[in-house]
């Protein structure tokens, strides 16, 4: 009765962190662009300054934040990586309160939250491998993948009704005490939590700073997932401040039923995480991972062809539940082969580089999509972000390399 063993107490704290945080940040989703705009009177391109420039400057701060956490005992950068965003983010009421909040600090804080996100991320991820066996990181990710889904369909509303009830930054507020809370669930977690093998070392290489790309790259299914992921994030990404001004402007959706179309169909991404572990059962892992990552792509397109009312309505959530339905069964197994054919000492450099390209490159393609939708309207830069979509699954491990690899993670792992 595999499917039905317990997680362990450890893990159970380390998920009642993660789910704690996330639903802080889906309550706060927006709350900084929000506020600059309420707050500060912010126009268009400072609020997009604020979003790209945030992403971009804290990626590059977390480059050398992976081999730091490489080689020091992951909990407690964990719980360190929480207190700070819990005062960078409190900063933010606080100035509020007391009439000193400017667009510099909403700058700062953006660029810190999303530095220490990127270490948490990578700490976590090995604190994850450490503490579940091999065997049940499958369902340890699509518990993971679950709440993050659930967190968004919850998060945006309510904080959407907080903001109306008790100002602009309530939202904000809650997110920096989750922050907290998550500390002390980590805390929590108890045991002796081994040292890594260059704890003790004064210092580590220049070289390793660069460690978690060569690995990545180095390894051809590695390199092909990491390739399709970060491409396939940058595109969904990328269109959606073009979706936002195409329903709310030409077509005249209104913001309940924009925040509709875009709530509704995040239940589909708990289905599909609930669904990953039963159907690599059935079928295997390669199949669903190589089925889902293939089918994610087919759907971006048909955003393209929106048009107004209730049709038009209908589309974007059908749309948007097919594609999120996919990408909930695709992330925990994607997530859990990462994991497994990561040597455990390179882990937190991995996902850090992973971390990092990601958030660089969805900022990238954002200001990228936004020029082109300039000179060719929001509706064909859309259809050009969805034609190179229908690509990406040309960038998926073939079936034979993947097979290859299921045997090799216990050697690396002894290496």
């Amino acid at each position: 009765m595999t499917g039905r063993r317990s997680l362990g107490r450890q893990f159970e704290w380390l998920w009642a962190a993660f789910a704690v945080s996330a639903i802080g940040s889906w309550l706060a989703f927006d709350a900084v662009p929000l506020i600059a705009v309420l707050v500060l009177h912010a126009g268009t391109a400072e609020v997009s300054v604020l979003a790209a420039a945030g992403l971009a400057v804290g990626a590059v701060v977390a480059v050398p934040l992976g081999p730091w956490v490489e080689f020091r005992r992951k909990r407690p950068v964990m719980i360190a990586m929480d207190l700070t965003r819990f005062a960078a983010v409190l900063s933010v009421p606080a100035a509020y309160a007391l009439g000193w909040l400017g667009f510099g600090q909403l700058l700062v804080v953006s660029v810190i939250v999303a530095a220490t996100d990127i270490t948490f991320t990578a700490a976590s991820g090995a604190t994850l491998k450490a503490l579940v066996r091999k065997e049940d990181l499958l369902r340890a990710n699509g518990r993971f993948e679950s709440t993050t889904w659930t967190a968004t369909i919850l998060g945006p509303p309510l904080g959407g009704a907080a903001v109306g009830l008790f100002g602009p930054v309530a939202t904000l507020l809650v997110n920096a005490v989750s922050y907290l809370l998550s500390a002390v669930g980590i805390r929590a977690i108890g045991g002796r939590e081994p040292r890594p093998a260059r704890a003790a070392a004064p210092k580590w290489r220049a070289g390793d700073v660069l460690e978690g790309w060569r690995y990545i790259l180095t390894n051809s299914v590695l390199r092909q997932l990491f390739c399709n992921t970060i491409l396939v994030n940058g595109l969904i990404m990328a269109i959606a401040p073009l979706l936002t001004v195409l329903m709310l402007g030409p077509l005249g959706f209104t913001p309940w039923q924009y925040g509709l179309a875009f709530a509704l169909p995040c239940v589909g991404g708990l289905v599909g995480a609930r669904l990953a572990a039963p159907l690599v059962t059935r079928f295997g892992r390669r199949r669903v991972m190589r089925t889902a990552g293939t089918l994610r792509a087919c759907w971006l397109v048909g955003l393209a062809f929106i048009q107004p009312g209730v049709s038009g309505l209908v589309l974007v959530i059908v749309v948007e539940l097919g594609m999120i339905t996919c990408i909930g069964v695709f992330n925990p197994v994607y997530a859990t082969y990462r994991l497994e054919h990561t040597e455990t000492g390179r882990v937190a450099r991995v996902l850090s580089a992973w971390s990092v390209t990601g958030k660089a490159t969805t900022a990238a393609t954002t200001a990228l999509w936004g020029l082109l939708a300039g000179v060719t309207g929001p509706r064909a830069a859309i259809a050009i972000a969805g034609l190179l979509m229908l690509a990406t699954p040309l960038l998926l491990p073939k079936k034979d390399r993947l097979a290859r690899q299921e045997r090799e993670p216990a050697v690396l792992d002894s290496v």
